[in-house]
């Protein structure tokens, strides 16, 4: 077998093989996956549950507590009684049982405010939760697209390569055959034998990584990383007008701004609940209970019986304590204010982002467009050059130089491509409209 043969056979069976057996991968699908399976966005879930538990009414303090009480105690002793007459009465191994229950209420029903606006806190965390949540879709997101498309460009270079690799072949067996006629020499045949193996060498290497970039991607979305399949390598660009209505509320829907306003709301009640040290707190207590004793003969009643209600009105005021409340409520205000600085840091970066990320985004744009030239331009050259070669007008080097820089067109303007669309979707998840498009 010749070593064309060899090459041909290594580089084409293999993936043949495989690509019988591969479906397509929508980015819907791709996203469905990681959205249900992620461990990231579980755990982020898992997290939202939490501080969906934490904000009901079952830990807010405004329900009251109810208790159980029950006991019963046994004594045994010898006793020697004297009463008031001069009677002496001794008793060895007396007997005293006595047995309680009771159900005991206790409800707070003032404590200064702070039960009311810790409530409040918690339903803030809540929803700042469901924003942490959101930021970690939205990161998971946009990593699955990177990834993701990482997948499509490598499988668009691999149909350049192997057409790269086609015209190869075809060259080393047009020298083979004019060297056989004498029309040409042995170094062309060397040369073209050499630049099979590069080609045949970059390929294996390009199908290299897309296997080992496709195991990421089922690594992202929690599935088996042997499980095979082919992505979808469209690419479709948002709406310039829609784009400009999101840049236009970018940063009243960004994430991370949100979020800052969520923590400045927690931290508005939680200065508010530190001055409730400075109110008093009323409660009310209630208790039904039972009662039951027997006696020995010393005693002056053999048994008893009580069951009964009871219940009360208590206030507690902490006049002054030392000073830890006082200082507790000034540190919250200090807090509160640093929030409201970190907003405004956090609002400052945002506009800076969101400006950055656009000009990247129409600087990508353009690089893509040009690139796209690019490739007619090479292609054009290319099959001219391909023309002349076949006529004898310049050598393989120039021949080989016109394949190399069509091979790097379109490589770069696969690049390009991609890299434009990941721009766009940085600056969607700047804008805060990553979750509603479509891609």
């Amino acid at each position: 077998m010749s070593k064309v043969k060899f090459i041909i056979l290594l580089i084409f069976l293999p993936v043949c093989a495989v690509m019988a057996q591969e479906k397509t991968l929508s980015k819907e699908e791709a996203i469905a996956l990681a959205l249900e399976n992620n461990f990231g966005v579980v755990i982020a879930k898992n997290n939202l549950k939490i501080a969906e538990n934490n904000k009901t009414i079952l830990n807010s303090g405004y329900l009251p507590s109810l208790t159980g009480n029950a006991g019963g105690s046994f004594d045994q002793n010898n006793q020697e009684a004297t009463f008031q007459d001069g009677t002496v009465r001794a008793i060895d191994g007396a007997e005293t049982t006595r047995y309680n229950a009771s159900l005991n209420l206790n409800y707070t029903l003032f404590d200064g405010l702070g039960r009311l606006y810790d409530f409040k806190r918690l339903k803030e965390e809540y929803g700042l939760s469901k924003l942490e949540t959101r930021e970690t879709i939205e990161t998971t997101m946009l990593q699955l697209y990177t990834v993701y498309f990482e997948v499509a460009r490598l499988t668009e270079n691999i149909k350049v390569l192997e057409n790269t690799f086609s015209n190869t072949e075809k060259r080393l067996q047009r020298s083979e055959y004019s060297f056989e006629y004498g029309q040409a020499n042995k170094l062309d045949v060397l040369n073209a034998q050499v630049d099979l193996v590069n080609d045949s060498i970059n390929l294996m290497n390009t199908r290299q990584s897309v296997r080992n970039t496709k195991r990421d991607l089922n690594l992202l979305m929690n599935r088996d990383i042997t499980t095979a399949f082919e992505v979808d390598t469209t690419i479709t660009f948002v709406n310039p007008i829609s784009l400009e209505e999101f840049l236009d509320k970018g940063i009243s829907n960004n994430v991370s701004v949100l979020q800052t306003e969520a923590n400045i709301k927690i931290n508005d009640y939680a200065y508010k609940s530190s001055k409730s040290v400075f109110l008093p707190t009323i409660g009310l207590t209630g208790s039904y209970g039972w009662n039951e004793g027997n006696f020995p003969a010393t005693n002056f009643l053999a048994s008893s019986v009580s069951t009964g209600l009871s219940a009360g009105l208590n206030l507690s005021w902490n006049l002054f304590d030392g000073g830890s409340g006082i200082t507790q409520v000034k540190n919250a205000k200090i807090v509160l204010d640093n929030q409201e600085v970190i907003k405004e840091q956090i609002r400052q970066e945002v506009i800076r982002d969101v400006q950055n990320a656009k000009e990247n985004y129409l600087n990508r744009l353009r690089i893509f467009s040009l690139q796209e030239q690019n490739v007619v331009t090479n292609q054009n050259n290319f099959e001219r050059s391909k023309e002349q070669f076949q006529l004898g007008s310049i050598t393989s080097i120039e021949y080989r130089q016109a394949q190399i820089n069509l091979l790097n067109a379109q490589t770069n303007k696969n690049l390009a491509k991609y890299d434009a669309k990941l721009a766009e979707l940085q600056l969607l998840q700047l804008t805060g409209q990553l979750l509603n498009i479509e891609l």
